[in-house]
């Protein structure tokens, strides 16, 4: 192998490697594009405060909440009893559900 052959593997090397890479960045933005579409659809789900500015750790946080308060509301008559008489929009009545919540974890640290 000459001098010649050598000089074109190396710069067929080096275009493989940039194509590469090239190619890992489509699918890189294009997974980035993708979670944060899903995070923008659970924005839209979750019932939220007008204050709220979720980042991502908080829309999961909070996600797993409003789970919880569902789960509580189909399992306990008195949290039924407690916000959905008084008031049928689950929005307000997780959002007080929430205050609630806060307020309580608060008064324990």
């Amino acid at each position: 192998m000459g001098p010649p052959e050598r000089v074109r593997e190396v710069m067929e090397s080096s275009s493989a490697r940039r194509i590469s890479r090239v190619l890992a960045n489509v699918r890189e933005r294009q997974r980035t594009k993708s979670l944060n579409q899903a995070f923008s659809s659970l924005r839209e789900t979750i019932p939220t405060m007008a204050s709220d500015k979720l980042s991502k750790i908080q829309t999961l946080k909070l996600a797993a909440r409003y789970i919880q308060f569902l789960h509580q509301a189909l399992e306990d008559e008195s949290c039924v009893q407690k916000y959905f008489l008084n008031d049928p929009d689950l929005g307000r009545s997780f959002a007080i559900w929430r205050m609630e919540i806060e307020k309580h974890i608060k008064s324990e640290n």
